[in-house]
């Protein structure tokens, strides 16, 4: 397997992964997971634009919602994104590399199409339950495809129901 490439912590119990990496600073020729310094994510958004914002609020609106431990030390979604999402002491990271299956960890890929160009390459031997056109689940591989973390693509309904599937595989997070 290849190493990881994104950003947040390696060893993270819940794994999202995105097509794309921020057009900033080093980030393009990564080559390994960094956690983010606490006021990159702003930096990040500022220098890329409202796209990035957009993952990064769904990604915190998400663990907030998901009720996970580290996330209820805070008061709202917003304080979880600006004080620990993709940082070192969290329990989370956006990778841009193939899933890796050997860990123990939920993975989470954003967005159909790019689901379906890991299942022509990386991940050729698993099979997806697709539930409906945006979310589909491999129980074995504790992997979830839904649509990308947009708010128009992924609105506070569909956060739920992503929270409802992840909860719904064995050992979640």
């Amino acid at each position: 397997m290849l190493p990881a490439i994104g950003l947040g912590n390696e060893q993270a119990k819940l794994k999202v992964y995105i097509a794309n990496r921020p057009n900033y600073s080093h980030y393009p020729a990564l080559t390994s997971v960094v956690d983010l310094p606490e006021s990159e994510i702003h930096q990040i958004g500022a220098a890329c634009g409202n796209g990035w914002r957009k993952v990064f609020n769904v990604y915190a609106k998400f663990i907030f919602a998901l009720g996970h431990d580290e996330a209820k030390t805070f008061a709202s979604w917003q304080q979880y994104r600006d004080k620990r999402l993709l940082q070192s002491n969290s329990d989370t990271s956006l990778l841009f590399s193939a899933p890796d299956l050997t860990c123990n960890a939920i993975r989470i890929v954003m967005g159909r199409t790019y689901a379906k160009a890991l299942l022509k390459q990386s991940l050729s031997h698993i099979e997806l339950d697709w539930l409906d056109d945006e979310f589909a689940v491999c129980k074995t591989n504790k992997l979830i495809v839904c649509p990308y973390f947009d708010y128009r693509q992924l609105s506070n309904i569909k956060i739920i129901r992503l929270v409802e599937l992840v909860n719904a595989l064995p050992n979640h997070v």
